[in-house]
């Protein structure tokens, strides 16, 4: 057995030994809170306390696994095998299934996954004959769900007043009426969804003391892992669990509570003190993950917060560079220098690509970064998420204009033809199919002769199908007419799927909807992009499908390399760790997000970016825009209260980001220097500007309005989204008069110069 009370440190040796009462380790990022919690287990059993006496409870499966296979290292594989060591949802299903008669189910009963508690719902739905744009079975199951965190069964849902109220407000007034019915079902079913499986052991501890006191007397031991994200039906299973034996130790950290969404509770972890009146603390304070210039950092701007445990995070570690601070003039600018980055630093510290993260605040704000990546060739892959163009919305909507385009294409025709909702079921197609194959045509095509063939497809069914092809042919008059942004942006709004997924207030609705928004401004983007590059026609959908292609190109996901940057939300980045790590968005609105308006809301968007900037070992960067598109149009964007609540001792500030700071001694202290930008026009491997001119200014405040006639070879120019350049050669005369243009950050463009707008640095 190896002498693992030797690799503590004091402070982490003192949690670990100190078994008995109610305990509170509270552990800054990276303070080794894992190896803690896995040696206390480790020490209980050594000291001769049985394994199935043990209830370790984690928030996830690969947690349980990694923490279990340690111990048994240290006490052997046997025992190590009879602890109940698992996710609450996994341990709770055990013992409802050791209980299950009491509350009227079978031993055997199924366990619904999210999927089919939405099929259910939305069965319900139908057969209430409820308007399914207003009951959305994704958003009936999230006021369902937090609902059941609540210990909020249907009878008490319906008895709840508030909550009626707000209901029939929304327009939702039948939601207390699918949840009774949803949970007659699941009970005839002999079925529970995830959070029936919290809410049923609540009511089976309720409702039967005696099994109750069975399970305090069989756990002597009760360790709880990631406490400050367990929510109130979590919480109240461990502290009756707990009540007899009362040696509760639950390790976590308030300052990375960042799942409210979820119904986490900051407050659970808050609060410990007053349930648990004679705990002992345990503050695991040094980080042993990152540098002391990152530790410091994020300190400084997590003291900002009110509801917080008191305590100072130090790291040992090397001082470490500073921060550094990024500025791009638009939201594209910003992937294309964090690309650039990102190739300079692999070549200046022989890092692996493995070792590079790139976090944002929404899922939306990947479709830039991917795009960069690629056209830069540096392989990545979107962690916890499907890739932007994989997801569904994205995909519906690439649907739409691929039939617009090709209306032979079934599988986009099958995609969505019902989808919104329009009446044309699964039997329709199916009998639409048969005759399509009869006749040899497409589903398209067959639609077009279902008059000659009028038993084949019910009429009600016929006429919608009809309605729908018909309203794919008004957005084929648009293909020619239109832009390629006007004709998706009317695609969207006509179709309904704008107005399906603003309609959807959850989470997971929000979320869509801002993809459609990205997705769109993707679309401007292009078409800028291709008049400022000389394509004189309109940018038509042709031309975007043919460009969209190129980046759905599923080679690159196939790779099965391990060696690829990490981009994903900071949510997901929660638990992991790189050496480099890119927070990108930090704009007022995005990131704090702008959904988020209380002083309670404000303070878990500081601990989010406090959990962001902690996931870096070595180094960080923080990037913002100073522009962003909004449906289309681009607006102006104030940098991150964040970024100027970050000590300026530790961040590296360019010399021109008037942004950062109004104050002169701030930014006297944070010693400006132009390395970040340095590296970034080094590594864009495109000739320089000339070393005699004196630098160009960065502001289009000392830019002036010039003529697209009067621009001459060798001068300093301005654009709004290329940033400075100097003006290579010239081509063409009139309207079609062409500049070739050497930008310092984003290297030679060739512009048209009627669509440019170019301005004359003095």
């Amino acid at each position: 057995m190896s002498n693992y009370l030797d690799e503590l440190s004091e402070v982490q040796r003192e949690a670990v030994t100190s078994t008995d009462g109610p305990g509170l380790v509270i552990a800054s990022a990276g303070s080794g809170k894992t190896r803690v919690l896995t040696y206390r287990i480790a020490h209980l059993l050594t000291l001769g306390v049985k394994p199935w006496s043990v209830l370790a409870l984690t928030f996830t499966n690969k947690a349980a696994r990694e923490m279990k296979e340690r111990i048994a290292r240290i006490v052997g594989h046997e025992t190590a095998a009879k602890l109940w060591m698992g996710t609450f949802h996994s341990i709770f299903a055990k013992i409802l299934r050791y209980e299950a008669d009491k509350l009227g189910y079978d031993k055997n009963f199924t366990i619904y996954d999210t999927t089919d508690s939405k099929n259910l719902i939305a069965q319900i739905i139908k057969e209430l004959k409820l308007d399914v744009q207003v009951y959305k079975p994704n958003e009936v199951l999230s006021r369902i769900s937090m609902a059941k965190n609540n210990l909020l069964t249907p009878q008490a849902y319906a008895q709840n007043a508030t909550i009626m109220a707000s209901d029939v407000k929304s327009r939702k007034g039948e939601i207390h009426h699918i949840y009774s019915l949803y949970s007659l079902r699941c009970q005839k079913a002999s079925a529970m969804d995830f959070d029936d499986l919290l809410l049923n052991t609540n009511i089976l501890f309720r409702d039967f003391p005696d099994v109750l006191q069975k399970y305090q007397s069989k756990f002597r031991y009760i360790l709880v892992d990631e406490y400050q994200d367990t929510n109130y039906s979590q919480y109240l299973i461990v502290k009756k669990l707990s009540q007899s034996h009362r040696n509760l130790c639950v390790v976590g950290d308030d300052a990375q509570s960042i799942y409210s969404f979820r119904g986490a509770k900051i407050e659970n972890i808050l609060n410990f003190q007053n349930d648990y009146p004679d705990y002992t603390l345990f503050k695991l304070e040094q980080n042993y993950r990152s540098t002391q210039t990152i530790v410091n950092a994020a300190n400084s701007v997590i003291a900002k917060n009110k509801r917080q445990i008191p305590k100072v995070a130090y790291s040992s570690n090397e001082v470490g560079e500073r921060i550094k601070l990024i500025k791009a003039f638009t939201d594209q600018e910003e992937g294309f220098l964090v690309a650039s980055e990102i190739l300079s630093l692999v070549h200046q510290t022989r890092c692996s690509y493995s070792d590079i993260a790139i976090l944002y605040r929404t899922n939306a704000q990947s479709r830039i970064f991917e795009e960069t990546l690629r056209k830069r060739n540096i392989p990545y892959r979107i962690y916890g998420s499907l890739s932007f163009y994989q997801r569904k919305e994205i995909k519906d909507l690439l649907a739409y204009i691929r039939l617009t385009v090709n209306p032979n294409d079934d599988e986009a025709f099958r995609r969505v033809v019902n989808y919104p909702a329009r009446g044309i079921g699964d039997t329709t197609m199916e009998h639409l199919q048969a005759l399509a194959n009869q006749l040899g045509l497409s589903l398209w095509q067959t639609v077009g002769e279902l008059g000659k063939h009028s038993g084949a497809v019910k009429p009600p069914a016929a006429k919608k199908l009809l309605e729908f092809r018909n309203l794919v042919v008004s957005f084929q008059q648009k293909v020619y007419t239109l832009d390629a942004y006007e004709a998706v942006y009317a695609i969207a709004n006509s179709s309904g799927i704008l107005n399906d997924l603003k309609a959807d207030k959850s989470q997971e609705g929000i979320s869509r909807f801002q993809n459609i928004e990205e997705m769109l401004n993707g679309i401007r983007e292009f078409i800028e992009n291709q008049k400022e590059e000389g394509f004189e026609e309109t940018v038509t959908l042709v031309d975007y499908l043919e460009n969209v292609a190129l980046l759905t190109d599923q080679d690159t996901d196939q790779d099965s390399s391990t060696n690829r940057i990490s981009v994903m939300t900071v949510h997901s980045a929660k638990g992991l760790e790189f050496d480099y790590v890119f927070l990108t968005g930090l704009e007022e609105n995005l990131f704090p997000s702008n959904m988020n308006k209380s002083p309670d809301d404000m303070e878990e968007e500081r601990r989010l970016f406090y959990v962001a900037l902690t996931r870096a070992a070595k180094r960080a960067y923080i990037t913002y825009a100073q522009t962003r598109y909004r449906w289309g149009s681009p607006v102006h964007c104030n940098p991150s209260r964040f970024i100027n609540e970050i000590d300026p001792e530790y961040i590296d500030v360019p010399f021109d980001d008037d942004d950062y700071s109004n104050t002169t001694e701030r930014q006297a202290m944070a010693k400006p220097t132009m390395k970040g930008f340095a590296s970034q026009t080094a590594t864009s491997n495109l000739s320089s500007l000339s070393n005699s001119r004196k630098p160009l200014p960065s502001t289009p405040d000392m830019a002036k309005e010039i003529l697209p006639d009067a621009i001459t070879v060798g001068m300093a120019v301005y654009h709004a989204r290329f940033g400075e350049g100097i003006v290579e050669s010239i081509d063409g005369v009139g309207p079609n008069r062409k500049a070739l243009v050497n930008f310092s950050l984003v290297g030679t463009k060739n512009l048209l110069l009627k669509f440019a707008n170019l301005k004359q640095l003095e």
